[in-house]
């Protein structure tokens, strides 16, 4: 079979050439007046559509006699399976057309079916364009209905407007994929060969408290991780620590003076904020201490090993602060500083010295970069590297040593130039081509106060991050008091839940609104349980796990149903519903096409509420309305509670948000 169709591919490659050879000689022709076809190319064409449409007939086996060979337990993206299946259709349809347009969306109404193709419109319009033709939209899609080949998903198709075709599902299709979840669990959809993917996030200084403008990178680069890991990649997730440079030399010379035995008693430095600050007074205000902390830093660069030390234990104390903050996120790094990249710099500088690429400005090294406004300065006037200069050096490790196909810079919008500056830096000297490696920057906004500017303290500090934890948990416990929760909850219980939604509400904040946009933090907000928060979710969960436990079905009792049960999905809203939960592996599909992770919170939110929808309107258990005695449990309905709440349990997850079985 695959010889088949290697044999067929490589016969319609050749015949294509040819009549691209026969298309080019004809307007050539034409210039001169000569308008005829020859009968070789019409031939050519007829004969290649119908090397096109034995070819899908081929690949569609294909794919068929693999799948019986071992079937697949990962989720369907209905999108893309309809999407191969229209495009099969068009190409059958359409075989001259190359790349022909292919847009399937869900259907926004049920009146218009489930799923839309919407490829006639951009059909009729190229038709015009590259052929001549006028055709209208509406013979283009019934040509294409017409075409559609024998599947598993579509019921009917209908045209409608002036050339929609509206896509009914098969209920048994449906009803077969939310049973293949709830037997194999929430399996992420096959979506190609395993990538290396690297996520540059968090990055705070050392000697230097995390603040409130950390807290958007670590959470957004976390949940990133997060999905790329679910779908099967092989992530690394990277602090590039401002942990080298200049400010260690006014940092250490300060450790020499206050604490001079510091190479043998470990100096009790406890708040490293309040150390960073009397040292950069001394730096800017006594001129011997200056002198001094100028030494330290040539001292350090030249690797000597007491002033190492003293890095080392400044470095430390930031470690331990960081680590705080991370363990109450539940967010894992691998810590890559800039001082990782250090040993690396003077090959970055000579190879782009050897190909050509440096001037010399005021004594700078500097590179220009075609279509970028500012230079990249590779090496100061004094000698030493810079920022451009490490970040250089990591690219390319990234590139070279670790052999990513990914790399996601998570860092705000500020930075945007420079990092675009780099990442043309890095195509110029031919280390990456952008069509074969992907390097993005996932730039995000600033978060504001309620007053709309930056979030400060009332004083005008910013906002220690350790604080904003502590007060978010502060606030949750205030909220489950108010609701009266700690007097049916355990103690372990409560404290679990005032976890849950104190960090979940935070996260949730960030990640539902789009990151390229600024946005204001409200605790009142985030915290109340109307609307899409993290809040109402977290409620709406632990109420769909409650359904199951109230009506005393254990998790073996779910388990032997999802695989004799069958799901009737005869009910609007059971429909409704099972759709929803179906949509989810198209919904990460987009997330890892445009890094935007709000869109996984909308749908968590729709999921939600559509469940809320088919809960009000169809019987789960049905009670004796005299006693409260359960005489029936409608097994199937049970079982898109538990697909729902399975569902949501995952894109928690992803979210990084830890949900809670009691609230």
């Amino acid at each position: 079979m695959e010889a088949q169709v290697a044999q067929c591919a490589e016969r319609l490659c050749r015949q294509e050439k040819e009549i691209k050879f026969l298309t080019a000689e004809i307007d050539r022709l034409k210039n001169f007046q000569c308008s005829d076809v020859p009968p070789s190319l019409e031939g050519l064409r007829e004969e290649n559509a119908k090397l096109k449409y034995r070819l899908n007939i081929l690949q569609k086996s294909l794919r068929e006699e693999r799948n019986k060979g071992e079937p697949s337990k990962g989720m369907v993206n209905i999108n893309n399976h309809l999407q191969e299946i229209f495009g099969m259709a068009i190409k059958s349809a359409y075989p001259e057309l190359e790349n022909p347009p292919l847009l399937v969306t869900p259907s926004q109404q049920p009146r218009f079916g489930d799923y839309q193709c919407n490829s006639a419109m951009s059909i009729t319009q190229i038709l015009l364009k590259t052929k001549e033709q006028k055709v209208s939209p509406r013979e283009i899609a019934d040509k294409i209905a017409r075409n559609i080949p024998d599947n598993d998903c579509v019921e009917k198709v209908e045209i409608a407007g002036p050339g929609f075709i509206n896509v009914h599902l098969k209920k048994d299709f449906v009803s077969r994929q939310l049973s293949n979840m709830l037997v194999n669990g929430v399996q992420p959809p096959a979506i190609g060969e395993r990538k290396k993917v690297v996520v540059d996030f968090s990055s705070p200084n050392i000697a230097k408290e995390m603040h409130v403008g950390h807290l958007r990178s670590t959470i957004i680069g976390d949940s990133m991780c997060r999905l790329f890991e679910f779908v099967g990649y092989d992530v690394l997730r990277l602090n590039h620590l401002g942990d080298w440079g200049t400010q260690f030399g006014m940092l250490i010379a300060h450790l020499q003076d206050k604490f001079p035995d510091y190479l043998t008693v470990s100096p009790p430095i406890g708040d490293l904020q309040a150390f960073y600050k009397e040292s950069k007074r001394r730096f800017d205000t006594e001129e011997e201490f200056k002198k001094h902390a100028y030494q330290c830093v040539v001292l350090l660069q030249s690797k000597n090993p007491d002033f190492l030390k003293a890095w080392k234990l400044i470095c430390d104390v930031s470690r331990k602060e960081f680590q705080k903050i991370y363990d109450c996120l539940d967010i894992t790094l691998i810590e890559r500083g800039e001082s990782y990249y250090q040993d690396m710099m003077a090959a970055i500088v000579k190879e782009f010295e050897e190909r050509g690429f440096v001037q010399v400005d005021d004594g700078r090294k500097i590179v220009f970069v075609p279509g970028c406004s500012i230079p990249l300065t590779i090496v100061k006037s004094d000698g030493g590297f810079t920022y451009d200069t490490s970040d250089l050096a990591a690219l390319k490790q990234r590139l070279f040593e670790e052999k990513a196909d990914i790399i996601i810079y998570v860092v705000d919008s500020g930075q945007a130039v420079h990092l675009q500056t780099v990442f043309a830096a890095g195509q110029m000297i031919g280390w990456y081509d952008p069509k074969v490696t992907r390097v993005t920057h996932a730039a995000f906004g600033v978060v504001l106060g309620e007053d709309k500017k930056k979030f400060k303290t009332r004083s005008g500090d910013t906002v220690r991050l350790i604080d904003l934890l502590e007060e978010g948990l502060k606030r949750s416990m205030d909220k489950l008091t108010e609701k009266e929760r700690d007097k049916v909850l355990s103690p372990e219980e409560l404290k679990a839940a005032q976890t849950s939604v104190a960090f979940g509400c935070i996260k949730y904040a960030d990640l539902s609104h789009n990151r390229i946009n600024d946005y204001i933090f409200s605790f009142d907000k985030m915290l109340d349980d109307r609307g899409n928060t993290a809040a109402y979710l977290l409620y709406a969960f632990t109420r769909i796990r409650s359904i199951a436990r109230l009506a005393n079905i254990d998790d073996r009792t779910l388990q032997k149903a999802a695989r004799t049960t069958e799901l009737i999905l005869n009910h609007e809203k059971e429909w409704k519903l099972g759709k929803c939960i179906l949509r989810f592996p198209e919904i990460l599909q987009k997330i890892l096409e445009d890094l935007l992770l709000h869109t996984l919170c909308d749908y968590l939110y729709e999921l939600a509420t559509t469940f809320t929808e088919f809960y009000d309107n169809c019987y789960c258990v049905e009670k004796d309305r005299q006693t409260g005695k359960i005489v029936n449990v409608n097994m199937w309905r049970m079982l898109l509670c538990e697909a729902t709440a399975a569902v949501m349990a995952k894109g928690f997850d992803i979210l990084g948000i830890t949900p809670v079985q009691k609230m």
